[in-house]
């Protein structure tokens, strides 16, 4: 969700601001109750994460387990 703030609260709020686009969220800074201007996560930043996802992921489908491994986690997860 879009949050308005204006633009003095914005300046002296800027750390937090920024944090909470960082998080996700945006705003839209207004003067005087008009809007002028939209603060949105970047793109860069979102494609960063996106492929340190993707590499996690690939990451643990290549360690592979062994049918006796397998069947040890199994019978020890029934006691």
């Amino acid at each position: 969700m879009r949050e308005e703030i204006g633009s003095y609260e914005a300046k002296t709020r800027l750390p937090e601001v920024l944090r909470r686009v960082e998080a996700g969220d945006t705003f839209t800074i207004t003067n005087r109750g008009r809007a002028v201007a939209d603060i949105v996560p970047s793109k860069v930043h979102n494609h960063n994460k996106i492929l340190a996802t993707i590499n996690n992921i690939l990451a643990a489908k290549k360690h592979i387990m062994s049918d006796k491994d397998l069947l040890e986690l199994k019978e020890e997860g029934r006691k």
